[in-house]
């Protein structure tokens, strides 16, 4: 039992090292495919969506915000989970194959140096009242990124009602 805990943890990697083993992959014919987000609580909605660009192609990985950066995105409060366990539960899933934390902004210099062949981001950043094959390029710089050195964009639509907000929401509605 104790392996396991060692493989997934071998998962989480800087930069460098996963910028090294994409490239050696997708030059290899094998289609990389990399997502980010804050994964704060995990949930069915963020495994199922984990699942889905798995499928998209041959090995994913997975963009982890720092803690930093999702209080800038989520506010004081958040998360509620360190980035170093928020990286350790992700590796444990056998959908995710890396795990990178960066502490930018955006993902944008991540995608930047990694190049994969798919970039997927949920559903709700496509363009209002368009379909879910056009992503909102204003909201997800990224997009521009993969277009650029001739990547695809893939959105993929949410569970409804599975986010780590509602979860808070419902935790708090608990009687004390």
């Amino acid at each position: 039992m104790h392996n396991m805990v060692v493989d997934t943890r071998q998962k989480i990697r800087g930069r460098e090292d996963v910028v090294r083993d994409a490239q050696r992959r997708q030059q290899a014919g094998e289609r990389g495919v990399l997502t980010n987000g804050c994964f704060d609580l995990l949930h069915l909605g963020h495994v199922r969506y984990l699942q889905e660009a798995r499928a998209l192609g041959d090995f994913l990985i997975l963009g982890l915000n720092s803690d930093e950066g999702v209080r800038l995105l989520k506010g004081p409060g958040r998360p509620l989970m360190p980035e170093n366990e928020r990286a350790e539960i992700l590796a444990a899933l056998t959908c995710v194959d890396y795990v990178t934390i960066f502490a930018e902004p955006t993902a944008g210099p991540l995608v930047e140096h990694v190049r994969p062949a798919i970039y997927v981001k949920g559903g709700d950043y496509a363009l209002a009242g368009g379909a879910l094959e056009v992503p909102d390029t204003s909201r997800l710089p990224e997009a521009r990124i993969v277009e650029a050195y001739g990547g695809t964009v893939r959105l993929i639509s949410y569970v409804p009602h599975h986010s780590t907000s509602e979860l808070i929401e419902a935790i708090r509605r608990l009687p004390g």
